[in-house]
This record gives structure tokens, sequence and C-alpha cells, in this order.
């Protein structure tokens, strides 16, 4: 497919761009906390579970998932002007352990921090660091923990302040993508209409899609061999069936979708400058349809609550 022209002229970039802070060292996690077979040794090794999940692990995730949400509600009203990234990874860890799971990220292939927080132009897996965060910025904050043997995985973008017309539009429209996405998924459907509908969402509203970083499968592994990709991929035909649970994480951009990574080999910026939001869920496949595994007990959604 052409490379689609997108109208930037008139959006403006990240200014002044995100800089690296420093990095304080890593939390730690009392040894009442049960953990992922990685967080010791930082390797998750292959993925070699099946795709269709058991109603026992179904259940555990629908509790996973409710802690994640739960965390992401709590620590989403902590987010304003001034306050630092570390600072929202050191609320976020605590309310983790309080409520007796594990921060997937923690030590996950080394990642150093509980949460990731990827603000303005940074698209995915910005580390928490000393960064304030100032007003008219744009956060997203991806919350995983793992409970009972297995992972729930979300995020959410948020506004800082008083933000500007375009980074609105931005995360208004991608969080919409996460649910033209959504809307698709049913027993028999295939995993090329998910991108297809996101894809085509996002064109409309003249916003590129990230193509590097996709959904993927999760339950006992973070990350299963179930690719997502938010793109139209004729190749990506795999039938989705009852029982499957993986996460729908559409990133898009006001500019280009290029990107490059700082070298802390985590943090992806845009090559552009121009700013990235990202919704995500976890679902699991019905025989009609979809549900979401990440919302609280009470059906609180958190890119509902906030948007």
């Amino acid at each position: 497919m052409a490379k689609r022209k997108t109208k930037t002229s008139k959006v403006p970039a990240s200014f002044p761009p995100v800089q690296q802070g420093l990095v304080s060292p890593r939390r730690n996690v009392p040894s009442s906390i049960a953990r992922p077979p990685y967080a010791q040794t930082g390797d998750p090794g292959p993925s070699v579970l099946p795709l269709v999940r058991t109603q026992d692990e179904i259940k555990s995730m629908r509790k996973a998932g409710s802690i994640a949400a739960e965390v992401l509600l709590y620590v989403g009203e902590k987010v304003r002007p001034g306050i630092t990234t570390d600072n929202l990874d050191q609320i976020a860890h605590d309310e983790i352990i309080r409520l007796g799971a594990y921060p997937s990220p923690l030590n996950y292939r080394g990642f150093p921090k509980s949460v990731c927080t990827s603000v303005n132009e940074v698209v995915c897996h910005g580390i928490p660091d000393s960064r304030q965060l100032l007003d008219g910025d744009i956060i997203n904050i991806d919350v995983t923990v793992f409970y009972e043997g297995v992972h729930g995985d979300t995020s959410v973008t948020f506004l800082v302040g008083e933000v500007d017309d375009y980074s609105r539009q931005l995360v208004q429209t991608t969080r919409n993508a996460l649910t033209k996405g959504m809307e698709t998924v049913h027993n028999g459907s295939r995993v090329c209409d998910i991108g297809q509908a996101i894809e085509k969402y996002a064109h409309s509203s003249q916003l590129s899609v990230v193509r590097e970083f996709i959904g993927h499968g999760v339950g006992p592994e973070f990350h299963s061999s179930l690719a997502i990709p938010h793109y139209f991929d004729r190749r990506a035909t795999t039938e989705l069936l009852t029982g499957m649970t993986f996460t729908i994480e559409p990133m898009l951009n006001l500019g280009g979708h290029s990107l490059r990574m700082w070298d802390d080999t985590w943090t992806v910026v845009t090559i552009d400058g121009r700013r990235s939001a990202q919704f995500e869920h976890t679902l699991v496949v019905t025989d009609d349809g979809y549900e979401i595994l990440t919302q609280t007990a009470s059906g609180t959604i958190p890119a509902e609550y906030f948007s």
C-alpha cells in the first residue's frame, strides 16, 4: 500500500521535545506477592501455551483485569502538571502491591519500572523518570498486573491541564479507534478485521497508525504468540475463537508513523516529533462478541471514566 499523505503542516510538534530524566532504583515487591516466571531473570522465554484460555484462567483474568483497571483509575486521578512520571510509577506500584498483585512490566526483559509512562511524542514503553509533566502534555499510562497466575493489561492516554485542540482530537480519535477494532471481534472473525477497522477510522481522521508495535495474546504469558496488528494485514488470517484472550492497543500519530528508539532500548518516539496516543484493553472472545476484562468489578472502564 502506498504511504498515505497526512496533513501535518498546521499540527504542532511537541515543544520542547521530551528529554530523558533520571531513573530511580527499581522498586521492591514483598515476598508474599506471587511473581511471574521472569521476575528474577528478566527472561520470559518462548511462548508455548495454547491461545484459548480455560474457564478458570478467564475467571482469574477478570480479577487481574479488574485490578489493572482499579490501578489505572487511581493513578489517573493523580495526573497533573508538576508531578513526575517517577512519582506516578510509585503511586501505581504501591497500589498494585496493596491489591496483592505484581506489576508485570517490572524486570520484564529488564524493564526497570512498574508501569510505562509515554509522554507526547513518546509512542510506547516510556520509562518513568524525574521529568515533570507540563501543562498541555498528554501521557499514556500502561498498567499490567500479574494475579492468580495471569496478566491483565490496559492503558489510557490522559490530558495534562489545558491541552491544544489537535492533541484532544488525537486522544479522542484513538479511544474511538480502539472501540472500532473491538467491534469486529467475535467467534469466527479474523485478526485482520481488527486492523482494517482501526486503520480505516484513523485514516479518515488523517492520523497514521503505528506498525512496529501491536496487540498481543495475554494470559498466563505476558505476551503470547497471537499477534494483533492495528493496520490491515491480509496475512493476519488467524480465526478468533471463543476463549481467546488478547489486547487491542492502537497507537495513532498526528504525523507520520516512522519511529526511532532512544538509547535506553525501550523508549520509542516519533521521528517527526508529532504526538502519539494509545488506548488498550484486554478482551476475551465470546460466542457472539467479546468481553472487556480490564474493567473494575463494578463495571467502570477507565477510558470511559476519563473521557
